[in-house]
């Protein structure tokens, strides 16, 4: 999933770590990195250069918030894992999800590279979710 993903964006050199942590953890990280106080999903380190042959990142994961939000939509939690690791990865090749199209961007190529190694896009189940679970009054 890392390498096709990677190799998708043209990235054919790199060495990615790879942290799973809690969500006290990641709120730490995020907290001290990006002034969020509040745990996320994942966060991303892009530690090379652009200009750099060989591309160097971090990837921090909440395992804990994925099974949390596994367990509310009814995924299997490795695939919620599967998609922030996708996720995090796309954010060191430039993708963003700052605006609604970028936000659009970055799903459809989530939902790509998950598909490459047989996983539905959770993310996906979730937008179905809340669309179910609203009522609208008439």
């Amino acid at each position: 999933m890392i390498v096709n993903t990677l190799l998708s964006h043209g990235i054919e050199s790199a060495t990615i770590s790879v942290a799973i942590v809690d969500d006290a953890a990641i709120r730490s990280i995020n907290r001290r990195h990006l002034n969020h106080d509040w745990p996320t999903d994942v966060i991303s380190f892009l530690i090379s250069e652009s200009d750099e042959e060989r591309m160097q990142g971090e990837l921090i994961v909440s395992a804990e918030m994925a099974a949390a939000t596994a367990w509310m939509i009814g995924v299997d939690p490795k695939d919620e894992l599967a998609l922030y690791l996708v996720h995090g990865l796309l954010h060191l090749c430039g993708f963003d999800d700052l605006s609604e199209t970028d936000e659009l961007e970055m799903r459809a190529e989530e939902t790509s590279a998950l598909a490459l190694i047989g996983i539905r896009n959770p993310f996906d189940l979730v937008e179905r979710t809340l669309r179910e679970s609203t009522s609208w009054a008439v």
